[in-house]
């Protein structure tokens, strides 16, 4: 993927996978809380619920799954450096919320 930010990746990549795999989020009827921290970090609400699903900066009113990571771990998940079964099991992602919704991201992240 190269070099990019946390919001570029939601902005661009995430909502890109939302438009391109209607079939596959069509079966995940949650909303995402994805709160990054560090430098390049932020809170992104991914609604798998909407239709059209969208991507939104800022927080949910009230997600389903909230996924706490800091930047420099989840650019290394989203670039398959870091496994997230890993990185949940060390302590570099924590998810609060429906943990089953947790394991259906991979079909909206990659």
């Amino acid at each position: 993927m190269g070099d990019f930010t946390p919001k570029q990746y939601f902005e661009e990549r995430v909502s890109k996978n939302l438009a391109e795999k209607k079939d596959v989020v069509a079966n995940i009827n949650a909303v995402y809380e994805f709160q990054i921290t560090g430098e390049g970090g932020g809170t992104w609400t991914v609604d798998v619920k909407s239709n059209p699903p969208q991507v939104k900066s800022g927080s949910a009113a009230q997600p389903d799954c909230t996924i706490t990571m800091k930047d420099e771990h989840f650019l290394a998940m989203v670039n398959g450096d870091l496994n997230p079964q890993m990185a949940f099991m060390t302590g570099k992602l924590k998810v609060t919320g429906n943990m089953g919704l947790a394991l259906k991201l991979q079909n909206i992240l990659v």
